[in-house]
C-alpha cells in the first residue's frame, strides 16, 4: 500500500523563478508530482503551468485552480497549458463540477475536487465521486493550521466514504506523512515542509522515505503548536518575527534591554503608575505568577521605578521579566544578574512609593494595547505584544516567518543571490491609479 502513495509538491510561491528553483531540488529528491499552487497561478497566470510542463516533461503537473465557476473554460485553459490534473472546489455547484469533469474527459485531464472547508467532507466526497471526480482532496487551510487545525480526522472519514483516490494537504511534514498514509491517503500533498526548507532535495527525500517506510523522520521544523506550547514556541522566534506575523503590529515603542542578549517571553501582568512611583510595580511582584512578565506604564519618563532589588525578587519568584515604559536604574547590576529588564530610560534617581497606580488595568502605548494575559515577546529588537486570544495563531505564524526566511537565507548564502533577486522585489512595487 505505502509504495503506491504519491508525494505531491505544492509550489505555493508568488514568483515562478523561486518555484522552479525549489522544484528542481525536489525533483532530485524524488518528487514526480508537481503542483502549481493557487498563489503561483494567481501571480503568474497559466504561464507557470506551461513553464513547469516544459521544465519537467515527465512529471504529473497539477493546476490548483480552485475553480468555482466557468468550469469548462478553466479546465480547458489549464489542460491546454499542460496540466494533467486540475482542481475544482467542492464548494462549487454540481453543475460546475460536472462541467469540469466533462472538459477533463475532452482534454485528458483528471479532475480533483478540493473539499477545503466543506461542512461535511465525507458527504460531499460521495456526491462528487458519483459525479465522476477522479480524486478528492482533504485540505486543512493554512489559516486553520495556524490555529492548530489538522486534516487527519476528515481524511479518515473521507477515505471510508469513497473508493476513488484521496489526497490530503495541510501542514504535513516528515513526521506526520506516515500518519496520512496510515489514514488512507493515496496522495500526500506537501508545501511548506519542502518549499521552505533550506535543502528542498533532502526535505523531499525525507518525506518520501517516511511515506514508503511508514516510519516518521524526526524534524524540529514545519510543526504547529497549541496553547500548552506557547512559551516554547515564542522562545524559538524573535520579536521581529512576531511583528511580521502580525502585519508589523504589536510593537511597543520605547523599552529596550539593559544589555544585549536578554530575552523574555510570557503573559503580561499590567501595571499603570505615575512617573517615578514605584509602589505598584514592586507590589506587582507579589501578585505575578511564575512565568509572567510584569509590564509597567510609567508614562515613558523618569525617575526610575525599578532596580536591582526588585529584579532579584522577580528572579526568586520565577517571573520571566519586566518591561517598563519609563525608567530603570542599577542597570549594570541587573545586567550582571541576567534578569530580562527592558526599559525606555535609565536614570540614577529613584522616585517614591506613593501608591497611586493600579495593577491589572489595560494599557495603551504607541499604537499597541496591552492587557493582563496578553503575551509579551522582548529581545534585542525591542518589545511586541500579542493579544491573548490570538497567541496560538500568532506563535505559529511567527514560526512560518522563520521557516520562509530560512529558504531565502539559503539562496542568499549558497547561491549568491541578493534579497531583491530572491523576492523579485522590483516586480512587486505597488501600483495605484492617479
Amino acid at each position: 500500500m505505502t509504495s503506491e502513495v504519491q508525494l505531491q509538491l505544492a509550489l505555493d510561491f508568488a514568483n515562478l523563478s523561486q518555484a522552479v528553483r525549489v522544484a528542481k531540488e525536489a525533483w532530485e529528491g524524488g518528487v514526480r508530482r508537481i503542483e502549481a499552487g493557487t498563489p503561483l497561478i494567481k501571480s503568474e497566470g497559466l504561464d507557470c503551468v506551461r513553464a513547469l510542463r516544459s521544465e519537467f516533461p515527465d512529471a504529473t503537473i497539477v493546476a490548483d485552480m480552485k475553480i468555482m465557476d466557468a468550469g469548462r473554460a478553466e479546465v480547458e485553459m489549464a489542460a491546454k497549458a499542460g496540466a494533467d490534473v486540475v482542481a475544482v472546489l467542492g464548494a462549487a455547484s454540481d453543475a460546475t463540477i460536472r462541467e469540469c469533469i466533462e472538459a477533463g474527459h475532452s482534454y485528458d485531464a483528471a479532475i480533483m475536487v478540493d473539499l477545503i472547508e466543506a461542512p461535511n467532507p465525507a458527504d460531499r466526497a460521495r456526491q462528487v465521486a458519483e459525479l465522476g471526480a477522479a480524486i478528492v482532496g482533504v485540505h486543512c487551510p493554512i489559516d486553520v493550521q495556524m490555529e492548530g487545525g489538522s486534516p487527519m480526522e476528515s481524511l479518515r472519514q473521507v477515505v471510508e466514504a469513497v473508493s476513488i483516490p484521496v489526497a490530503v494537504a495541510g501542514g504535513i511534514n516528515s513526521e506526520t506523512a506516515p500518519l496520512a498514509v496510515a489514514n488512507g491517503a493515496s496522495i500526500v500533498i506537501v508545501g511548506g515542509a519542502i518549499i521552505k526548507a533550506a535543502d528542498a532535495r533532502q526535505a523531499a527525500a525525507d518525506i518520501l522515505h517516511a511515506i514508503r517506510s511508514g516510519k516518521a523522520v524526526a524534524t524540529d521544523k514545519f510543526k504547529r503548536y497549541g496553547v500548552e506550547d506557547l512559551r516554547e514556541t515564542f522562545m524559538k522566534v524573535t520579536a521581529a518575527n512576531v511583528s511580521d506575523a502580525m502585519h508589523r503590529k504589536g510593537w511597543v515603542p520605547g523599552p529596550m534591554p539593559v544589555r544585549p542578549g536578554l530575552k523574555c517571553v510570557g503573559p503580561a501582568l499590567t501595571v499603570w503608575t505615575y512617573p517615578g512611583d514605584w509602589h505598584r510595580p514592586v507590589a506587582a511582584i507579589d501578585e505575578a505568577e511564575p512565568g509572567m512578565v510584569v509590564f509597567v506604564d510609567a508614562g515613558g519618563q523618569g525617575p526610575a521605578v525599578w532596580g536591582e532589588e526588585a529584579s532579584k525578587s522577580c528572579m526568586r519568584k520565577g517571573i520571566a521579566g519586566i518591561v517598563i515604559h519609563g525608567a530603570s536604574r542599577d542597570t549594570a547590576e541587573i545586567a550582571e544578574l541576567g534578569f530580562p529588564c527592558f526599559s525606555t530610560l535609565q536614570a540614577p534617581a529613584a522616585g517614591d512609593p506613593r501608591g497611586v497606580g493600579m495593577i491589572g488595568v489595560p494599557l495603551h502605548i504607541g499604537e499597541t494595547d496591552i492587557r493582563t494575559g496578553d503575551w509579551v515577546i522582548a529581545d534585542d529588537d525591542g518589545v511586541v505584544v500579542v493579544p491573548g486570544e490570538r497567541a496560538v495563531e500568532v506563535a505559529n505564524r511567527s514560526l512560518d516567518v522563520v521557516e520562509r526566511e530560512a529558504r531565502e537565507k539559503s539562496e542568499i548564502d549558497e547561491k549568491g543571490m541578493t534579497l531583491g533577486q530572491v523576492s523579485e522585489l522590483m516586480r512587486w512595487e505597488q501600483h495605484r491609479g492617479d
